[in-house]
């Protein structure tokens, strides 16, 4: 049986997914508000990421998402969020990049190649693989269908500029809503979507 892999990021209403963590995470583009996610948290929305965070077996991250998880996750085993980084410590972290990054975090692996055939055996070794932020990479595997579920924790603030998962120039991609959790208390919702593995369809309702 194959695995899956799953995109997890935090956006706000108009689709920014840049740096929710803190002001210093990304400041590409002079990116201004940084740490967005921070006064949105409270316990619904955060036992929602520990219940995808306890049933995944594997990381899969872009480099720049790597290099922030690599410097903070290790050093956080005997701190406040000790189970988040005992996790993620203890299973595989596979990196996309095309250059030749520093993997020193424990049981990490670089991928290169051929992505899709990578992949592919990424999901015959390991049953739930996400990938958290990394927002160019889940670009690519949005466009080029390499991806099972996408799961949006949608966020009721509109910031304009900033890094977005969908480009404006598309492609255009079909999903499927699987589930929306209730809102949190703070207004936050979950938004779970299955590739449909299409494009969009159009019709005519003028006749």
């Amino acid at each position: 049986m194959s695995g899956r892999i799953s995109i997890d990021l935090f956006t706000t209403l108009d689709g920014v997914a840049q740096a929710p963590g803190g002001p210093e995470e990304d400041t590409e583009g002079g990116f201004a508000f940084g740490g967005w996610q921070a006064p949105l948290l409270e316990a619904s929305s955060g036992e929602q990421v520990m219940e995808g965070i306890r049933a995944m077996d594997a990381l899969l991250l872009g480099r720049r998402t790597y290099d922030i998880f690599a410097a903070y996750w290790p050093n956080q085993l005997d701190g406040s969020v000790s189970d988040i980084a005992r996790k993620f410590d203890e299973i595989p972290k596979y990196v996309a990049s095309r250059g030749a990054p520093d993997l020193g975090w424990r049981d990490s692996h670089l991928l290169g190649g051929d992505l899709a055939a990578q992949l592919a055996e990424l999901k015959a070794r390991h049953d739930d693989i996400h990938v958290i932020g990394s927002i160019d990479f889940a670009r690519t595997l949005l466009a080029e269908n390499l991806f099972d579920q996408l799961n949006l924790w949608v966020h009721p603030i509109v910031l304009g500029a900033g890094k977005r998962l969908f480009d404006p120039d598309g492609p255009p991609i079909a999903l499927e809503l699987v589930s929306a959790e209730p809102p949190s208390d703070k207004g936050t919702v979950l938004l779970r979507y299955h590739s449909r593995g299409v494009a969009p369809e159009t019709g005519d309702m003028t006749t």
